[in-house]
């Protein structure tokens, strides 16, 4: 058995891996950027190393900084977590030729699966079904506009080496394929190193099913059955479940056992999921409209739902097989049980285009009711250079319902402040009507649009149930045949906002006694949001963004394209900057007609959030 353990990875993750770790009794080690100095995984380690500055670029991306940090502090393994190098190929192999245990497939295996296009003319061999589209070596413009026609619009666009949403677009129409096809290829370049792209069919009512398989050396392969992965925003999943809705037993067997084909075409050891795309358009799933897309040689985001469905442990089981020993169990002991939901909570602010929220965590209490596999802490700060998602909740009950309740009541009684955070989203999202009913497919959140993002302010009842706190004042009047009514003006992240807070009946109850409460500022959540709240005082606001047409940088990050200049004429809405971001690029617009009157951007450039980028001067 393993001894000791590199964790290559940092945040939710690396805390997840420790905490295994350290139940099995094995030694762990954490590396860290310069913006991870003082990061939860670093005090959850029996040790760290420093590997670099913060981009991930300099720091854990960099395999040879990573294996020496392994042998300075006798580590025996190296855990890749997921994203990173987790399925880097090649940095596998460095792992095992410095005599390192790679926890994870064998090297041939994620080449084998790493590239979209050569995995699906795999799985095209093995017999396991696969989505219409284009695979070819031909990458010219002129070529994949033709197969895209040739296909049919929507077509998707999806990067060979892609993953996490990026290096994908779906395009609707042949006018939008040019310019669609030119940001897939440079994200995917920015993320993956390769910019290639294959093109595929687009189903209409897609729903995103996964099966977690898992092999060992001992030539064994096992599915722990399927999750639904389907609600998704631009491509990245949002909440998980296990298992799928709609799903037959009949059904279940028949992708079950494909998934368990394709992961024996490639010799696989280690976790794995098969991805697949299934129509939903009858409601169900059925066995023959379900596709092959992709398989992920290494850990998902999402597997806490398939272990609180299976009870199993899968960070203990990649452990275990990566020492040597058979799978903890095979296919007939594993079964399901009851029903798990997970929730990403991402610092985020759905209300300003889901841009990402950095800054210090001054309060973060997440609901303890639920599974909580989080990478911060209270005081810690959200950085800039890496993915926002800071906690996954994962709730399990005896049924689907029960699970989705759980999980909504814990968003929303979790306090997270000042950041904003995706929590009223995600309650949104478990009472959209389609995802209650299990018909959900990949473009609900699309559709649903704003309905899913929650007021800015909290709600006249919930600043009821808190005006007490914050004293009495003088009845605002009298109303006959009516419960009188008291006004208490309260300040809601610095906003004014008035409290009614309703004066029991002398019939029903004592009237109210006491003394006043002192004014003290604390903090109140509403259906997952949080807000500041105090009484009324001297408060100043910010202005509007970009309506005085000062295009502001909304986060630090780096320019990467300036597609005006100073002195042009502009439309409402038309692109400037993109800005790239948390591993993310963003489009800044016009916020009306006019001209560039000042320009302050260059591609390449490094920006601080509120720095002034461009004016916009209206048309007279």
């Amino acid at each position: 058995m393993i001894q000791s353990l590199l964790i290559a990875n940092r945040g939710e993750i690396a805390c997840r891996i420790i905490r295994t770790a350290r139940a099995m009794g094995i030694r762990t080690v954490a590396v860290y950027s310069d913006a991870d100095a003082n990061a939860l995984h670093l005090r959850d380690a029996d040790e760290a190393v420093h590997i670099g500055p913060s981009p991930a670029r300099d720091s854990y991306l960099v395999g040879e900084k990573i294996i020496a940090a392994a042998k300075a502090t006798g580590a025996q393994a190296i855990h890749p977590g997921y994203g990173f190098l987790s399925e880097n190929a090649a940095f596998a192999q460095s792992v095992i030729d410095a005599g390192l245990i790679w926890v994870g497939p064998n090297p041939s295996s994620i080449t084998a699966m790493g590239l979209k296009d050569a995995a699906k003319k795999l799985m095209q061999d093995a017999g396991v079904p696969t989505t219409p589209g284009y695979l070819g070596d031909d990458q010219s413009l002129e070529r994949l506009t033709a197969e895209a026609d040739a296909i049919g619009y929507p077509v998707l666009i999806k990067a060979v080496a892609g993953g996490g949403g990026k290096g994908m677009r779906k395009v609707d129409s042949p006018a939008d394929f040019a310019d669609a096809l030119t940001s897939c290829r440079r994200e995917a370049a920015s993320s993956f190193g390769n910019d290639s792209v294959l093109l595929e069919n687009w189903i209409t009512n897609p729903r995103h099913i996964e099966v977690q398989v898992f092999g060992d050396s001992h030539g064994n392969v096992v599915h722990l059955f399927e999750r639904d992965c389907s609600l998704q925003r631009r491509h990245q999943k949002v909440i998980e479940e296990a298992p799928a809705p709609g799903m037959t037993d009949f059904t279940r067997a028949a992708i079950c056992d494909a998934a368990v084909r394709a992961a024996k075409a490639v010799d696989y050891v280690g976790a794995g999921t098969i991805e697949f795309i299934a129509d939903g358009s009858a409601g169900y799933i059925k066995p023959d409209r379900v596709w092959f897309m992709e398989m992920n040689t290494r850990l998902q985001v999402e597997h806490p739902v398939t272990e609180e469905i299976t009870g199993q442990d899968l960070v203990e089981w990649q452990l275990r097989v990566a020492s040597g020993e058979p799978l903890p169990k095979k296919q007939h002991e594993l079964s399901i049980n009851g029903h798990a939901i997970e929730a990403r909570l991402y610092a985020e602010d759905p209300a300003k285009g889901f841009l990402p929220s950095t800054g210090t965590l001054e309060q973060f209490e997440l609901d303890a009711n639920v599974r909580i596999d989080k990478g911060v802490y209270q005081g810690a700060h959200i950085s800039p250079y890496y993915d926002p998602m800071i906690a996954k909740m994962i709730a399990h009950g005896r049924d689907r319902e029960e699970a989705r309740e759980t999980l909504a009541y814990a968003l929303g009684r979790s306090v997270i402040w000042p950041l904003r955070t995706n929590a009223a989203f995600l309650i949104n999202a478990l009472d959209h009507p389609d995802f209650i009913a299990g018909t959900m497919d990949t473009g609900v959140i699309e559709r649903a649009g704003d309905m899913l993002i929650s007021p800015i302010m909290p709600s006249d009842e919930a600043l009821s149930h808190v005006a007490e706190r914050y004293g009495r004042q003088a009845l605002a009047g009298f109303r006959l045949n009516a419960r009188p009514q008291q006004d208490v003006m309260l300040a809601a992240n610095g906003q004014l906002l008035p409290a009614h807070m309703p004066i029991l009946d002398y019939v029903d109850q004592q009237p109210l006694a006491g003394p006043m409460e002192s004014p003290t500022v604390s903090f109140m959540t509403d259906e997952g949001q949080t807000w500041q709240i105090g009484p009324m005082r001297v408060s100043g606001n910010a202005a509007a963004a970009a309506s005085d047409g000062a295009i502001l940088s909304p986060m630090p990050g780096r320019i990467i394209a300036v597609a005006v200049a100073a002195g042009d004429s502009v439309t409402k809405g038309q692109k400037l900057l993109t800005l790239e971001a948390m591993k993310m690029e963003h489009s800044l617009v016009a916020p009306f007609d006019g001209v560039v009157a000042e320009l302050n951007a260059a591609e390449g450039g490094q920006v601080s959030e509120g720095a002034l980028l461009a004016k916009i001067d209206k048309e007279q």
